[in-house]
């Protein structure tokens, strides 16, 4: 049993996993595709990490903005939540992202990567971010 950390973004979907134990989150992949709106190739993806890594349970970054009010991007998160939850059949909680992505770059400053680099590995950083405060508030709550 593993848990699932996403991403979502405009053109990408970072993917992070936490290990059998659900107390740590690795970096997995980041899904690509060419637009927004092409969907079908990343849910594919996404069902095959799940059904490959016996994926119980999936966490999706929630992008509310700094004041606690969501915006447009919250909406799509919303919807791109329902069509993995029918595509994979387990379901997905969101969880709240803010300033993931900052941390992530900061991490990669701290690391020297060039922002070429950068650009390659965030989208995956800001997931395993994501899944790591989700777990991390999950063995709080237990």
């Amino acid at each position: 049993m593993r848990i699932m950390g996403l991403d979502y973004g405009s053109k990408t979907v970072g993917v992070a996993l936490s290990d059998e134990l659900l107390l740590t989150a690795q970096g997995y992949s980041i899904i690509r595709r060419d637009s927004e709106k092409k969907l079908r190739k990343t849910l594919a993806e996404i069902a095959q990490i799940v059904s490959e890594q016996d994926v119980t349970e999936i966490v999706l970054g929630y992008p509310k903005n700094m004041d606690g009010s969501e915006g447009d991007r919250c909406a799509k998160t919303r919807e791109f939540q329902s069509l993995v939850e029918k595509r994979t059949g387990i379901p997905v909680i969101l969880w709240d992202e803010r300033l993931t992505t900052v941390a992530a770059d900061r991490a990669m400053d701290e690391a020297g990567l060039r922002w070429d680099e950068k650009k390659e590995h965030v989208d995956r950083i800001a997931a395993e971010l994501i899944l790591r405060g989700y777990l991390d508030a999950r063995a709080a709550k237990n």
